[in-house]
């Protein structure tokens, strides 16, 4: 027989980016390494330095080869987090972010809300079972894709306006991955969420648009409610949820209400995906500046994002094993000090890398 040859290593980009993103991102690399490792696969990693310290130094944000060489040459991008001081509007992060889930069309911004021990979650009598479910929020359009423009700035007069852009192909193709994201995961329920009954024009689209694609899957269980209404019973009763689908700001805000019902954003992971092409996983906590160079950030999003990353990837043993390894970590109380233990963030990657490899 001819010798088979073995799969190729996944290629993937690291942005470590700013604040603790160059903390966490060292430690999803080793545990991650360590995961692929136990699996006897390979990765190909390449960093890049784009960040605030790269753009105060020669102004590189988001070079402009940079989409094409993603699309040509990686499977996938993992992204600590953007955001610094120093550069009080943040253009630095804008370009880099908003440009490469702009220009790469990653149109799904995947948010799991999932907890992982029922003493993290701030609601009473609620468990592991009642915080299972999964933000599914558009992510290249809505209110998010910076058009608008002042008139009289800074003055008594001024005017401000921003523009909430809605497409028909744009909000079909996230309701439909929605619903294909249900059928995968073995989800039974899908609600839409919007504010149509103020925003009488964009959000009709979302409605009609909706009513539209959930008769191709009569299977799942659809229902809809406005935003307001879902944010309340996402607190009241979360175990009514499965997948939510929404709009870029919603899905924005209420994705970080679900990850504070599932232990915070130190434990949220998210991923921008375009199926079919390369995508990008990061976690949701952004750079922290007030704690950042204290050895204190929790790299557990970071490593769910990088396990979430793999699974997207077909690695989904590798991906089990971290996912498991961080669940240990909470239970046995190995974690940094937002989550009642007492290592520092390098401490804690060195635990799940042991744990990985002993699983």
């Amino acid at each position: 027989m001819p010798e088979q040859s073995s799969p190729q290593p996944k290629r993937i980009a690291i942005i470590p980016g700013d604040g603790i993103g160059k903390e966490v991102i060292p430690e999803v690399v080793k545990v991650m390494k360590a995961a692929v490792s136990a699996g006897s696969r390979e990765l190909s990693i390449v960093e890049f330095d784009w960040g605030a310290d790269r753009y105060l130094r020669d102004g590189t944000t988001l070079p402009l080869d940079a989409v094409e060489m993603f699309r040509r040459d990686f499977d996938a991008i993992l992204l600590g987090a953007l955001g610094d001081a120093r550069i009080p509007d943040n253009r630095h992060g804008a370009d880099i972010l908003m440009g490469l889930r702009f220009r790469l069309d990653l149109y799904a911004n995947v948010r799991p809300c999932t907890l992982l021990d029922r003493r993290l979650t701030p609601l009473r009598d609620r468990d592991e079972n009642d915080i299972q479910f999964t933000v599914i929020r558009e992510n290249t359009e809505g209110s998010y894709v910076g058009m608008g423009g002042f008139f009289k700035k800074g003055t008594a007069d001024e005017i401000a306006t921003q523009e909430d852009v809605n497409t028909r192909k744009g909000v079909e193709r996230i309701l439909r991955f929605a619903y294909e994201y249900a059928r995968k995961h073995g989800r039974k329920r899908v609600c839409m969420s919007d504010k149509s009954n103020a925003l009488a024009y964009g959000h009709d689209l979302w409605r009609r648009t909706f009513a539209a694609v959930r008769g191709d899957y009569p299977e799942i269980e659809s229902s809809h409610m406005y935003i307001d209404n879902l944010l309340m019973q996402m607190v009241r009763d979360p175990s009514q949820f499965e997948v939510i689908v929404t709009c870029n700001m919603f899905g924005d805000i209420a994705s970080d209400v679900g990850a504070q019902l599932a232990g915070g954003l130190g434990l949220a992971p998210s991923g921008n995906i375009h199926p079919g092409q390369v995508s990008m996983f990061e976690p949701v906590h952004g750079s922290a500046p007030q704690i950042a160079g204290k050895g204190i950030a929790n790299p557990m999003g970071a490593v769910l994002a990088a396990a979430m990353m793999l699974s997207h990837l077909g690695l989904t043993g590798e991906a089990r094993r971290m996912e498991t390894a961080v669940r240990a970590a909470i239970a046995e109380g190995q974690t940094t000090a937002d989550l009642g233990g007492s290592l520092a963030t390098r401490a804690a990657g060195d635990w799940l890398v042991r744990r990985v490899e002993s699983a």
